[in-house]
Order: structure tokens, then C-alpha cells, then sequence
């Protein structure tokens, strides 16, 4: 019931708005945009402070030791591709 009112009362408008009033934006809606911008402004600030943070590159400082636990790795259909199917090595893997 307050809900059908306050939609019905807010749905009325004139329908030749003119004189002094027409035009005129609510100070509530000021407050609503300064709002939104101090947000959208500290938000932008906390972003900057997180991206400062990250290392400059994500390069490991020694890959060797990244290299040396991929040797063991299966590369895949893209990375190997048998010259002669005969010679092929069976899959490594339990067949379900």
C-alpha cells in the first residue's frame, strides 16, 4: 500500500513544466554525484597503492629450477609429434 502511494506520488509531474522551479536540480542529487566521485576517487587511490605493489616482472630470478620440474611433464598432443606411428610410445596413463 505505501509502496503503490509512493510510486503513484512520485510519477506525478506536471505536464507543462515551467517558471522558476523548471530546471533546478535537487541538492540531494548534488550530494548524490559528490558522492560517487569521492568513491570513485578513493577507489582509484587504493587501486594504484595495490598496483604498486606488484614485482615489475613475474620472470622467475632462477628458472632452472622451474626448468628441472618440467622435464618430467608430457607436453601434450602439441608438443610431440610422432615421425612414425610404430615407433610411437604408448600413452603414459591408466585407460578408463
Amino acid at each position: 500500500m505505501i509502496l503503490a502511494s509512493a510510486a503513484g506520488w512520485l510519477a506525478q509531474t506536471p505536464s507543462n513544466p515551467v517558471g522558476p522551479e523548471f530546471g533546478k536540480a535537487s541538492p540531494i542529487g548534488f550530494v548524490i554525484i559528490v558522492a560517487l566521485l569521492v568513491g570513485t576517487v578513493l577507489l582509484v587511490r587504493s587501486m594504484n597503492k595495490q598496483l604498486r605493489k606488484l614485482p615489475d616482472t613475474f620472470e622467475p630470478e632462477h628458472p632452472e629450477l622451474d626448468q628441472a620440474a618440467d622435464e618430467g611433464t608430457d607436453r601434450g598432443a602439441a608438443g610431440e609429434t610422432p615421425t612414425d606411428e610404430k615407433n610411437a610410445e604408448p600413452p603414459t596413463g591408466s585407460a578408463s
